[in-house]
């Protein structure tokens, strides 16, 4: 039995996403000094719930019963994957290297991995963990250079802790996401986690604007928002939700190992860093991990994913 049209967009997306999500990485770069961290949050946020609002507002209205009868599972969720995976690594990006926040982000896909077969009894078998091995070793391999004797010379600095509940947020969020089923499409079910989000960055980035030294949104930090809202913001977390809820939290993880290669690959186009061997040694394997992950040899493509219930959660 092939693929079904659902799944192979699911599989297709793996490849897109990460894209999305890397544009990221350039704002995050760019922001310190230019907008604070929840300020940039709560505006990257609120523009993509806006967006993802005009885009499904009929599928909104018609469940808007539904959608404020879970307004608490929203605040959550926005919490946890807006605020903490939002804010906070801006926040720990000022006193942490890039470096660091790969390395501590790589470990997210394994919490996900053993957290689902754990609580949401995803089957997770022998030869998707062979492939989200190769995937772990190929992302480290582009993270460390090609050089693995520099694992020894890293050093974790306060900003460590901020990366690493972000992490584990991004787990929680990963889970209750696909836990807490919902009638909304992928794209009306977002706009409302976003707003949630919105509500729990709010005081955070008043507070941020209350005790501002200087100018607290310029033109440039109005850009990275938008930017931030449309690329990582809505595009990004669309993608992943439609990932998950075809081939399950598991499977899904493996798109924060293209990141890193993603990242790359738009250091060079946009700010013209030089591509090296490691890079392409790290494709390889990141690709062939990927490849094993969402595949089982001797099987039909479909029977390697997990069963899907029957819900109104369909686009």
């Amino acid at each position: 039995m092939p693929f079904t049209p659902r799944q192979r967009l699911a599989v297709a997306l793996i490849f897109i996403t990460p894209a999305f999500w890397a544009i990221n990485y350039l704002v995050a770069r760019r922001a310190p000094g230019i907008i604070e961290p929840n300020l940039l949050a709560l505006l990257r946020w609120l523009g993509a719930g806006s967006i993802l609002a005009v885009a499904n507002w009929r599928e909104l209205r018609q469940h808007r019963a539904h959608t404020l009868a879970d307004w608490r599972r929203n605040l959550v969720l926005g919490a946890l994957g807006m605020w903490i995976c939002g804010a906070w690594v801006y926040i720990g990006g000022r006193t942490t290297t890039a470096v660091n926040i790969a390395l501590i982000y790589a470990l997210s896909p394994i919490f996900i991995v053993m957290a689902s077969a754990w609580w949401l009894r995803e089957r997770f078998g022998r030869v998707q963990a062979i492939g989200m091995a190769l995937a772990l070793f190929g992302v480290l391999h582009v993270i460390l250079r090609g050089q693995w004797t520099s694992l020894a010379d890293v050093q974790f600095v306060p900003g460590d802790g901020w990366i690493l509940a972000a992490a584990l947020s991004w787990t929680g969020y990963a889970l209750l996401l696909k836990r807490w089923t919902s009638p909304l499409s992928a794209g009306a079910r977002l706009s409302a986690i976003s707003f949630g989000g919105v509500a729990v960055l709010l005081p955070f980035a008043l507070g941020e604007l209350a005790t501002a030294t200087g100018p607290s949104l310029t033109a440039e930090g109005l850009g990275l928002a938008v930017a931030a809202a449309i690329f990582p913001g809505c595009l990004a977390y669309w993608g992943y939700s439609v990932i998950q809820r075809e081939l399950g939290p598991a499977r899904a993880s493996v798109v924060q190992y293209l990141g890193p290669l993603y990242a790359a690959g738009l250091g060079w186009l946009v700010l013209g860093e030089a591509l090296h061997q490691h890079h392409a040694v790290g494709v390889v394997l990141v690709i062939g991990g990927i490849y094993l992950v969402t595949r089982v040899p001797g099987k039909s493509p479909a029977a390697a994913l997990p069963a899907r219930r029957t819900e109104a959660a369909a686009d």
